[in-house]
């Protein structure tokens, strides 16, 4: 698909009608394709194998992604400092660091965050919420990162180690770890 024809499409999501209804969750989709694709996260089928190492993926464009890991494509830059990405939402979350932006501010306390998922952490501060329960010892979490973390004390895996700093990271992937900040 070209360039062109995505930005149509990507157009489309905010001219047309929501059509397609997730009937577990209700959230509605422009696309049949789409719903589809959402509703592998209900069912938890991942259907789409990586041939090098036979990691699965609910959708076609997370495993072209997740094949960057192996052949080492990294086709979107950073022109400030030249480090590469494989994705444009890593690039651009990373260009906030260059610019200083902050755009998802806590409508309690006005801190602002560069991602979304950090904002939705501190927010357990405020809510007192955290609704990820560890069901070894029952400890709870307010990021699923942290209970992941945390599961690893129980089982002593380690699966994401930084080959640089050595950080640890029981969520994400091997590609997270590469590509953090030392």
């Amino acid at each position: 698909m070209s360039k062109q024809q995505n930005a149509k499409k990507r157009q489309g999501v905010h001219t047309e009608e929501c059509r397609y209804s997730c009937d577990v969750c209700d959230n509605t989709f422009s696309a049949k394709g789409s719903l589809k694709v959402h509703q592998h996260t209900h069912t938890r089928e991942r259907p789409y194998p990586c041939d090098v190492c036979n990691k699965t993926l609910s959708a076609k464009s997370s495993l072209k992604v997740h094949q960057r890991i192996h052949n080492g494509e990294r086709p979107y830059h950073c022109d400030v400092c030249h480090k590469t990405f494989t994705q444009e939402v890593q690039l651009k979350r990373h260009q906030r660091m260059h610019t200083g932006e902050r755009p998802y501010p806590c409508d309690v306390c006005n801190k602002t965050f560069t991602q979304l998922v950090h904002l939705k952490v501190h927010q357990c501060i405020h809510t007192g919420e955290s609704p990820y329960l560890c069901d070894v010892c029952s400890k709870t979490f307010c990021a699923k990162s942290n209970l992941n973390v945390h599961q690893c004390m129980h089982t002593g895996e380690h699966p994401y180690m930084c080959d640089v700093c050595h950080n640890i990271q029981a969520a994400g992937s091997a590609e997270d770890t590469s590509a953090h900040a030392y």
